[in-house]
């Protein structure tokens, strides 16, 4: 890599409760030195998530976009589709950090038919970057980097949520439910859009 680009990545997708963040950040070769330890954020613990972001916050151009679970379902009721949910977080973290940062590639995980959505709307600005989308796109250290915000932001949100209704909300979308039930309990079923993303088949299980 002999210049600079961005990363893009998400977190909070797949799980049932708490935000989707999306987060962009640009790696120049001038910040490797301070980058040492970054790596795509699913294999590290999240105390040395947190560590990295605070790390890569300091010395990297970087835009971190948070949609909270009411947000999210709201926005989701109008997409009507994940992709098209989150190719518009995408164009508009990236946005935020051209605006930091003139780059002439971006690079991001390949998500479904997400990269042409992204692309387009980044034209419609007038941005003409180079988009790639590949597989595996955390081994690339500025999607690792993105990766590191936007999961420590994620679980940041998630546990201030879980403060908020006084129940700690587990991470991931399959040992979910017996929470989603005590959370109906306590706060009441139209309380659930606060905190979690009522698109999942989960929320039927769990109001059912």
């Amino acid at each position: 890599m002999d210049e600079g680009h961005i990363g893009v990545d998400e977190s909070g997708k797949g799980d049932f409760f708490g935000p989707l963040v999306i987060a962009a950040c640009y790696v120049g070769p001038e910040h490797l030195a301070e980058l040492e330890g970054v790596r795509d954020s699913k294999k590290l613990s999240d105390a040395m998530s947190h560590r990295l972001a605070v790390k890569i916050k300091a010395v990297c151009p970087h835009s971190i976009i948070a949609v909270g679970p009411a947000k999210y379902n709201e926005l989701y009721a109008k997409f009507k589709n994940l992709n098209t949910l989150l190719a518009w977080g995408h164009a508009r973290c990236i946005e935020n950090v051209l605006e930091l940062q003139p780059a002439n590639l971006v690079i991001s995980d390949q998500f479904s038919a997400g990269g042409a959505a992204v692309k387009r709307q980044l034209y419609e600005k007038g941005r003409k970057v180079e988009f790639r989308s590949m597989v595996r796109a955390e081994a690339d250290i500025a999607v690792a980097a993105a990766s590191i915000l936007a999961r420590s932001e994620f679980v940041r949100r998630l546990e201030r949520l879980g403060q908020e209704y006084d129940i700690e909300l587990p991470k991931g979308a399959t040992n979910v439910i017996p929470t989603g039930k005590r959370f109906v309990a306590k706060h009441g079923q139209d309380a659930l859009v606060n905190v979690a993303k009522m698109h999942f088949k989960t929320s039927a299980q769990v109001l059912g």
